[in-house]
């Protein structure tokens, strides 16, 4: 066994690339699932992709293990393909691997997913089990990736099961998953004495230019917050949204113990996109809308600055990237990095994430084709006018991939007609290459 290379220290800076690993299996196996690892390919052909990203530079991989297909049961585990990855990627390329172990989606025996009674107790074992098995090999850890993106799709959209709505939906999503990335972090501190963790989350950026919408707009910043604020055992009675809380269902049994069991990250995951994190509040009709806009390397500054004024932990830029042609996506990866060097000499920032590696398949495929997310776009009609309103749908999942690629990768995937994806490096892939 080879002990993993040394990653996000102070003194260094940390090249990381990441696989997109959304893992949503529904209950129902009537219903589709969302396993981006099967929809590009790279279940197949994962020697070939961490090759890639070692290739690349990159020293660190933050790559998704999949909880929903090696969770079989409780206290069963199917750990046969990791058993093959992480040997590979530690002992042969010397790549740090960040083992994000929940990425949107459950077992399917969960069936009540993130708000089941048992949720809280099943991530925590299989933390354990997970950190026991990898000890030594695996030693950085993300007990949920994105907690109020999760919260969002499972409790107030409805999206993904266990499709909840409503602020009250959110709650039931949201206080669980506090719950249980606090219990998986103590496991994995138990299990792991070295092991390092990597709190992952989304950005929040939302402002209104509405007078109107400003206590929204304020409650939409808040509940960026919130998860994190559970986590770290800040939400007391004193806090802004404690009896906000409690009016949408929460427990005050759930919070105490959060409050009484806080769990202290190692180091603070920042995801910000900047053309789709940051948001204007804006109504069409009589709805308030989030309506997305390019806000581009002063949104990252200000996610950055933000991050590190409210928890003042060490940070690392987790996911960022944009959708567009080779040179969009080179010119947004040298301006980010550039953001990240001109805040280092006053923030604690150990390591930049291009997310992800190659494109990914949008998460539309597995709603057939309609539109999932939560923000509205400005878009052109035929006749020229500008309006507000959903994404369009991309496509027919019965036609093929091609048209639900998005294309934000370093690596295009491109497909053949026998439905391959191939991987083809881009002008991005070299400046990564460059930079790291």
């Amino acid at each position: 066994m080879t002990t993993p290379p040394a990653s996000f220290a102070r003194d260094s800076f940390t090249w990381i690339l990441g696989i997109e690993d959304t893992c949503v299996y529904p209950v129902s196996d009537a219903a589709p699932p969302l396993d981006e690892h099967v929809l590009t390919g790279h279940s197949e052909k994962w020697r070939e992709d961490l090759t890639l990203a070692r290739d690349l530079g990159a020293t660190a991989v933050r790559y998704g293990v999949s909880w929903p297909v090696v969770h079989t049961a409780p206290g069963v585990f199917d750990w046969a393909e990791l058993d093959e990855v992480i040997p590979f990627a530690v002992d042969e390329l010397g790549l740090t691997i960040v083992a994000d172990l929940v990425h949107y989606g459950t077992p399917r025996w969960l069936t009540g997913v993130f708000a089941d009674p048992g949720y809280p107790d099943a991530i925590a074992a299989f933390a354990r089990a997970f950190a026991e098995r990898y000890r030594g090999r695996v030693s950085h850890y993300t007990p949920l990736n994105e907690p109020v993106t999760t919260a969002s799709f499972c409790g107030l959209r409805g999206v993904w099961p266990p499709r909840l709505t409503g602020w009250d939906g959110w709650v039931a999503v949201a206080v669980p998953i506090a719950l249980g990335m606090a219990r998986a972090t103590m496991a994995l501190r138990e299990a792991d004495p070295e092991a390092v963790i990597v709190h992952v989350e989304a950005s929040t950026i939302v402002h209104t230019d509405d007078a109107t919408l400003d206590g929204h707009a304020a409650l939409l910043r808040d509940v960026g917050w919130l998860p994190t604020d559970l986590l770290i055992g800040r939400v007391d009675r004193s806090h802004p949204l404690w009896e906000w809380l409690l009016d949408h269902g929460a427990a005050v049994g759930d919070l105490d113990w959060l409050l009484a069991h806080p769990a202290i990250p190692d180091l603070i995951g920042v995801n910000y996109y900047p053309d789709l994190t940051p948001r204007r509040l804006t109504t069409v009709g009589a709805r308030a809308v989030q309506l997305s806009y390019d806000k581009w390397a002063a949104g990252l500054r200000e996610a950055l600055e933000a991050f590190a004024h409210r928890y003042a932990l060490p940070l690392v830029v987790t996911e960022t990237s944009i959708e567009g042609d080779d040179a969009l996506r080179t010119e947004w990866l040298s301006a980010s990095a550039e953001v990240v060097r001109s805040l280092a000499p006053r923030l604690d920032i150990r390591g930049y994430t291009w997310w992800p590696l190659f494109d990914f398949v949008d998460w539309s495929w597995a709603a057939g084709g309609a539109n999932v997310e939560e923000f509205v776009v400005e878009r052109t009609t035929a006749n020229g006018e500008t309006e507000i309103g959903p994404a369009p749908p991309l496509g027919d999942p019965a036609e093929g991939k091609t048209a639900f690629l998005r294309r934000m990768g370093l690596v295009r995937l491109e497909e053949r007609p026998d439905g391959d994806l191939v991987r083809v490096p881009t002008a991005a892939a070299a400046r990564f290459q460059e930079l790291s």
